[in-house]
């Protein structure tokens, strides 16, 4: 979801608790974040990895000059022989300390694993925020260890997803304190009208 979606859901929201509620919950990752210069960690459950956040996260941290926004995506499944990238296991989350940031993502229930690491890692100091449904005991559980909650109840007007695509770009413009009116918004078009007209680089 580009800025000028974001931007036509957002006016479709005008008045509805979502643009608050996901503003508030990423003033509170930004302010986790960037006064430790990062150690953000952000993990889903074994059945759901959050990709899309972690490329919406990425791509903020650069358009808004944030480089503490930029995840390290941590996987259940990870094995030594991926990708630098896609290599980060669970361990990662005992190995979380005071100063950093842990992310976590549930669309459906974290299991036992996930909430006995989360628990490791905000017994060790990290600050934990919690993005879910809170479907179920596990979810909920999870939420009463986080410092910070954002849940998407079922009958909601958004799913998860959309969710998220509103979070990361609350992020991004929240790096900086947003001037009057919404020239950071037509800013962030004139970005993304550069970068879709440029023309192709050279193949010399």
């Amino acid at each position: 979801m580009d800025a000028v979606r974001v931007a036509l859901l957002r006016e479709v929201l005008a008045g509805t608790e979502w643009l608050g509620a996901t503003r508030t919950f990423a003033g509170a990752l930004r302010g986790s974040v960037v006064p430790h210069g990062g150690g953000l960690l952000l993990v889903g459950t074994a059945g759901y990895e959050p990709w899309h956040l972690a490329a919406h996260l990425v791509d903020e941290a650069a358009w808004s000059g944030t480089p503490e926004l930029a995840p390290t995506l941590v996987r259940h499944d990870a094995r030594p022989s991926d990708p630098a990238h896609l290599a980060v296991g669970l361990g990662r989350l005992a190995a979380a300390r005071r100063g950093e940031t842990l992310l976590v993502v549930t669309p459906d229930d974290p299991g036992a694993r996930l909430l006995e690491r989360v628990h490791d890692a905000r017994r060790a100091g990290a600050t934990v925020l919690a993005l879910g449904t809170a479907r179920d005991a596990g979810e909920r559980e999870l939420a009463a260890m986080a410092h910070e909650t954002l849940t998407v109840p079922d009958g909601a007007e958004l799913d998860l997803d959309t969710v998220q695509h509103l979070v990361s770009a609350a992020a991004g413009e929240n790096a900086v304190p947003p001037p009057r009116g919404r020239r950071r918004f037509r800013d962030r078009l004139s970005r993304l009208a550069d970068h879709l007209t440029a023309p192709p680089p050279s193949s010399w």
